[in-house]
């Protein structure tokens, strides 16, 4: 065979070869690489710049939106509060107008009753009908002829006492009013 050392510049001469192929075939996928990183570099420089106000943005918000909701829930509790103070109010309102109404209609009912009373036709003042101090008090039988829807008149009184005084007409008198 051959001598070793052959085989060994040999082989060192093509592992060189390789490498200095695989080397010049990698330089543009090196240079395209060093140029990807600068474009990251770019990247990462403009994000650290523009990130962190963005994010800062975005919880700012965040927390705005939490305030609004918090001052959005309070009012609608204080507008419910306040439906309910009005609908206690309407209630209220509503027994003040029964209150009103009844005591409306107590002032027209006692307005109507004092018209009439001061309107009507007064009575006649009789003296017969009051006693005197020095007089005797009157018997019931008495105080009852004394009322006026008592009263007979004067041809109802004969023709009473005409029917019943005479005992023996009777029976004509009662003939005669047929």
């Amino acid at each position: 065979m051959i001598d070793p050392l052959f085989w060994l510049g040999l082989s060192l001469l093509l592992v060189a070869t390789s490498l200095t192929a695989v080397l010049v075939a990698a330089l543009p996928a090196l240079q395209e690489l060093a140029r990807a990183a600068r474009s990251a570099e770019k990247l990462f420089d403009t994000l650290s710049r523009d990130l962190p106000p963005t994010l800062e943005a975005i919880r700012v918000t965040g927390l705005e939106i939490t305030d609004l909701t918090d001052d959005v829930s309070e009012s609608v509790k204080s507008a419910s509060q306040v439906a309910k103070q009005v609908d206690q109010s309407l209630d209220s309102a509503r027994k003040q107008a029964q209150n009103l109404q009844v005591g409306t209609r107590s002032i027209f009912v006692g307005a109507k009753a004092a018209w009439r009373n001061f309107t009507r036709q007064k009575p006649t003042k009789r003296n017969n009908d009051r006693l005197l101090s020095n007089e005797q008090p009157l018997t019931l039988r008495e105080r009852e002829m004394l009322r006026p829807e008592n009263r007979r008149i004067k041809t109802e009184v004969y023709r009473a006492n005409d029917g019943y005084n005479d005992a023996a007409n009777w029976e004509t008198n009662f003939d005669d009013e047929d």
